[in-house]
């Protein structure tokens, strides 16, 4: 039996995802290489958790500010499953600009955070972003980035192309998308999208959409703004446009 034991802590600390050049096991436990000492089995593997953190499983709900996101895996990728509400101070439709970042909340038109979140647009739709305030480091969490023109192509080609991923990517019914929704909105993919709607700064009024249409941002630049894809009440696809930077649109993260 003690001839096993070593082998027993090699299995152990190998299906722990410990990089086992790092340590050798014998009857006393791990022997660290890197610090020339022997550990205990969960000394060994608490380290071990250090150097290389098991990631959460995509389903798992991931906290941020205060938030648990809903995720969901869709091909090799792992998305939010809701629009992002990190929301770090509010702006008013009157105030916009196109280097400096903008966090909106569709038709409130105060500067309190308190009372944007506590609001049922917020709740359910989340935050509409400039491109500049989109781009912040903090508004998603750690290991998770907004997704690259690129990345919104990979979901766009695994869910059958541009003609027919937006009904696989729009959440079902109408308790948020207008009356027609098409009935091939079937959300297969469980994305989930949501009809967030837009802040224009140029238009009247400015905040326009909810209910009708789903705008998000990618993270890549176009020739004159920034690339984003659109979600549309009544068509089962989805749409590739550039935006000028200024305008106010949802966001989604996707997993590193």
């Amino acid at each position: 039996m003690r001839n096993l034991i070593p082998i027993l802590l090699a299995l152990v600390v190998l299906s722990s995802g410990c990089d086992p050049d790092g340590y050798s096991c014998n009857s006393e436990g791990c022997y660290a290489e890197n610090n020339a000492q022997y550990l205990t089995l969960e000394d060994c593997l608490s380290a071990c958790d250090e150097i290389t953190p098991n990631p959460e499983s995509c389903g798992d709900l991931v906290s941020h500010e205060g938030y648990d996101y809903s995720t969901v895996q869709i091909g090799e990728q792992c998305w939010f499953a809701e629009n992002c509400r990190y929301l770090p101070e509010v702006t008013p439709s009157s105030v916009w600009a196109y280097t400096l970042p903008c966090y909106y909340v569709y038709d409130y038109e105060g500067t309190s955070v308190g009372a944007a979140v506590s609001t049922s647009n917020h709740d359910t739709y989340g935050v509409l972003y400039n491109w500049p305030a989109v781009m912040t480091e903090g508004i998603c969490p750690s290991g998770w980035h907004i997704p690259s023109d690129g990345e919104f192509t990979e979901l766009i080609d695994f869910l059958g192309g541009e003609y027919l991923a937006g009904g696989k990517m729009k959440e079902t019914g109408y308790d948020h998308w207008l009356f027609s929704n098409t009935a091939e909105a079937t959300n297969a993919s469980g994305f989930t999208g949501f009809p967030g709607g837009a802040m224009y700064p140029s238009a009247q009024p400015q905040f326009q959409h909810l209910g009708t249409y789903g705008h998000f941002w990618s993270a890549s630049e176009s020739d004159v703004g920034a690339w984003a894809r659109q979600l549309n009440y009544n068509s089962i696809s989805v749409s590739r446009n550039f935006s000028t930077r200024n305008n106010g649109f949802s966001a989604r993260c996707v997993r590193d």
